[in-house]
């Protein structure tokens, strides 16, 4: 990603605070995570109320879900493939401590998947979380996952490999 590109990231999510009456200061950082290169755009919390915080993050993330949707949206708008950029928005360490709890579940669904042999369905994970889990688990030789269902109620399952 090209250092414009990383200013702009910066530039759109303080006017979208600005919108919201939020003044706060964002920094963005190329960070190599679980799903390749991503640019972490961070919203500084040291100027915030706990109100704040909470309110940008939202009950389970699904305000900070929603923010770096449209983030990833309206920053890659009319961009070819090989030319859009992941967007992550962090808040108050939130981003950092919901990837190693999905890290624990996926590992806890895989071991009970490798013990049981039967199915297991992980529910209440946004569309980004259940992309997140698939990604962690891709690299476990003899499990496969799959989504089920429809939102609001779309599971991730966690099963063995079918045999070739």
């Amino acid at each position: 990603m090209t250092k414009p590109a990383l200013t702009s990231g910066v530039e759109w999510l303080t006017a979208l605070l600005a919108l919201q009456g939020v003044e706060a200061p964002v920094s963005a950082a190329m960070v190599n995570d679980d799903s390749g290169d991503s640019c972490w755009l961070t919203i500084a919390d040291q100027a915030l109320t706990a109100d704040q915080v909470e309110t940008l993050i939202g009950p389970g993330g699904s305000v900070l879900d929603s923010i770096q949707y449209l983030a990833n949206t309206t920053l890659n708008l009319g961009k070819p493939d090989g030319e859009q950029q992941a967007f992550t928005i962090e808040l108050a360490g939130y981003r950092a401590r919901r990837l190693a709890e999905l890290r624990q579940m996926a590992e806890a669904a895989a071991d009970q998947v490798r013990a049981s042999g039967q199915e297991y369905e992980l529910t209440g994970l946004s569309a980004a979380e259940r992309r997140q889990v698939h990604h962690f688990l891709s690299t476990q030789a003899g499990l496969a996952t799959f989504s089920r269902g429809k939102e609001p109620d779309r599971r991730l399952v966690v099963c063995l490999e079918p045999s070739p």
